[in-house]
């Protein structure tokens, strides 16, 4: 049986954590199986606006982009059809790690220019979704927002065994 935390919520007031939570279930007897939380995937992720984008001078299908970050503004090469400047989307920096890639972010030259992170699409994060560029999130969204709460993936589930008895 899976259900959310914010179902859970729903029938029982606590400020509990997922630990908590998981650690007092099995103490009532219920077996955990599993604990679902893409809030933790995600953590590296976060908001991020492309203030500026122009065509990189050594390649044809890439834009060098200017873009705020929590880290401040930043410079980052993409390859994404649709980096443009105004474009609110998800950030990895360095030393995020892109599991769907099978890569941690390192900052290094693209064709001459150093890309200091990426920006996202979707099967980068390992989500469904149009992954045909970067993710296009409404531009009200705030800057250093994490990722699992502008997507709406910062809700865990747990998924308990039922027993016979």
């Amino acid at each position: 049986m899976k259900f959310t935390i914010n179902w859970l919520k729903d029938y029982l007031t606590t400020d509990a954590n997922i630990d908590e939570i998981h650690e007092a279930m099995t103490m009532a007897g219920l077996e955990v199986e599993e604990i679902e939380n893409p809030g933790e995937k995600l953590g590296a992720f976060s908001v991020a606006k492309i203030i500026e984008a122009v065509q990189h001078p050594n390649a044809d299908k890439l834009r060098v982009c200017q873009v705020d970050t929590f880290q401040g503004r930043l410079e980052i090469v993409c390859g994404a059809p649709n980096a443009r400047a105004g474009l609110t989307t998800i950030f990895a920096p360095i030393g995020a790690c892109v599991e769907a890639l099978g890569v941690t972010l390192e900052a290094k030259p693209v064709r001459g220019v150093v890309s200091n992170g990426m920006m996202c699409s979707y099967s980068e994060l390992g989500i469904e979704g149009d992954s045909s560029g970067i993710i296009e999130l409404p531009n009200d969204i705030e800057v250093g927002t994490p990722a699992a709460i502008a997507l709406g993936l910062n809700d865990a589930v747990i998924d308990f065994e039922v027993t016979p008895n």
